[in-house]
């Protein structure tokens, strides 16, 4: 690909309608839950499976008011129990006490989600540890497509199908190769809406599990990072409790102007999620609720990734009752006052915009609207957003949003206020993409101005927010 063609990768229509949902959570619930493990090793007594006080609305409540915008349900893990009843298992919901055999969690949950507008979507693990058919070939993915098929058809609209890299042996002793075409197909041609993430080509992992973003976090990044086999390597390989704080597996550069000289082959857009639990494991272990993460800790992560060009994938996982533990709670209840807070404190309604040139579109970036897209004119090599307010404000956050359907662009900017005359940098960065989180301490300012100092092609801004939330 030419230098002057990257800046033109855009995001599909899925890809978009994925990252404007920025955080989501997932539920990883299941027999492990009852027998207090990570990974089951597959038959394990499903009769204890009895989850009383299990209510799916109230679930999905309690992530929504926490800010997230979506839920993703462990449909199945490695162990192979099914939360619904499937056709092709005897592993399943169905042989066990809960709602006398007659539950379906996969069901109760999408429904809570669409009663309460949030997107519903599925983890489905490609390893099962009960299938005899695993480590057969084909007669295995004629299995995985069989449930794979049954989830999407049978529970309304899909928002993502979620697909591991965990890989291990099957009852023969012979390993399972994953026909990842065959299960992009079936997802595509069942929920043409849906996006494939991790193991797929829609939403990149980021590279560990621990809630670390990348200093820059490009969305258009080789192709070759595409590669569920290479993305497969580097996922967790074994029931380790170090790999859910490890780093080990992340490559920093993915996307920079030296990178694209030394790299020969295509660009794609391919946007990264963080994911990372809200407790050390992925499943409810009581030993843990001392280990929660506070809210203040879960902001930090939220800042860094929703405000650093990703989305936040935080896991909730429900303890044996089927209830979210009151830790996890007070915790999120932390998380969701924080995200309100910054999204209801701008200050945008006391300013006016201006700008180098295209003063026009400039100005609508008040208006917040989607589709908005303020970019400089052709001859303007020193482009700038200026924000003027009537009386000097104090502010802590500066939000910035590309508009990244026209590509990703800016390569470097910096951030000025102006008070009393007198000009001062108070922010520099790298890349902005679909948002950028600017976190500065309580800052007077009568003027701010959004310099762009290296970009590619022309640089683009579709919102800017100036937000205090503090006093």
């Amino acid at each position: 690909m030419k230098q002057t063609e990257i800046f033109n990768v855009k995001p599909s229509s899925r890809q978009l309608r994925w990252q404007k949902l920025e955080f989501y959570g997932f539920i990883h619930f299941g027999i492990n839950t009852m027998l207090g493990v990570e990974w089951g090793a597959g038959h394990e007594d499903i009769s204890l499976f009895n989850p009383a006080k299990l209510d799916a609305a109230e679930w999905v409540g309690i992530l929504k008011n926490a800010g997230m915008k979506a839920v993703i349900l462990t449909c199945k893990h490695h162990d192979g129990f099914c939360l619904w009843p499937s056709r092709y298992s005897g592993h399943t919901v169905a042989h066990t006490p809960w709602r006398g055999g007659k539950g379906d969690l996969v069901k109760e949950l999408s429904e809570a989600c669409r009663e309460q507008g949030m997107i519903f979507g599925v983890y489905l693990s490609p390893w099962d540890r009960t299938e005899i058919t695993y480590g057969e070939g084909r007669a295995y993915d004629d299995f995985y497509v069989s449930q794979l098929t049954e989830l999407l058809t049978n529970y309304g609209e899909i928002g993502c199908v979620w697909l591991d890299g965990a890989n291990g042996e099957g009852p023969s002793g012979k390993k399972q190769y994953y026909d990842w075409d065959r299960y992009y197909e079936t997802i595509r041609r069942l929920q043409p809406g849906c996006v494939i993430s991790v193991c797929g080509p829609d939403i990149r992992w980021v590279g560990n599990e621990a809630g670390h973003t990348r200093a820059e976090e490009w969305s258009v990044v080789p192709r070759l990072l595409q590669d569920a086999e290479k993305i497969a390597e580097k996922s967790q390989q074994a029931d380790d409790g170090g790999f859910s704080r490890s780093l080990n597996s992340m490559e920093e550069d993915l996307g920079s102007r030296a990178l694209f000289t030394a790299y020969e082959g295509d660009w794609v857009w391919y946007p990264a999620e963080v994911n990372t639990s809200i407790r050390p494991g992925w499943f409810y272990h009581q030993e843990e609720d001392s280990g929660v993460r506070s809210g203040r800790e879960l902001f930090d992560i939220y800042l860094n990734a929703v405000g650093g060009n990703a989305t936040f994938l935080l896991n909730i996982p429900p303890n044996t009752e089927g209830v979210i533990a009151e830790p996890d709670r007070l915790a999120l209840a932390d998380l969701g006052s924080r995200i309100a807070q910054l999204e209801e404190s701008s200050l945008m309604r006391l300013a006016t915009v201006s700008a180098s040139s295209s003063a026009g579109t400039a100005e609508q970036l008040l208006e917040g609207a989607d589709g908005l897209c303020w970019k400089p004119a052709e001859e303007d090599r020193e482009p700038w957003i200026e924000i003027a307010f009537p009386e000097a404000i104090t502010l802590n956050f500066v939000i910035l949003q590309e508009q990244i359907m026209e590509g990703q662009r800016v390569e470097a900017f910096e951030l000025w206020s102006e008070v009393q005359q007198e000009w001062s940098k108070v922010a520099e960065g790298t890349i902005i993409g679909y948002q950028k989180i600017l976190r500065l301490p309580q800052t007077r300012a009568d003027r701010l101005k959004l310099v762009f100092k290296e970009y590619r092609g022309f640089p683009t801004l579709a919102h800017i927010r100036v937000v205090n939330t503090e006093g």
